[in-house]
């Protein structure tokens, strides 16, 4: 029952290690997950965010020309 100096290793002590084991994997699992990684690697444009505001009727098609000509400005600076 009781194992070395007294400490009780089965019972709720034993439960408790398994609730903390089960705990960390899937904090692991779900920070390390590829849907998170991808989630974190790909980033919307600037383009394609603006495409979205459209669509989802934020801004106007007058909003969005401007926007854009102004994107499209700044990546050709010539």
């Amino acid at each position: 029952m009781f194992l070395d100096h007294g400490y009780y290793m089965g019972g709720m002590h034993a439960i408790w290690w398994v609730f903390w084991l089960i705990l960390v994997v899937v904090l692991v699992v779900t920070v390390w997950s590829p849907q998170q990684r991808a989630r974190r690697t790909e980033r919307e444009s600037p383009l394609q965010l603006l495409q979205r505001r459209l669509a989802k009727g934020e801004i106007t098609p007058e909003a969005y020309e401007q926007a854009k000509s102004l994107l499209d400005r700044d990546a050709n600076p010539h």
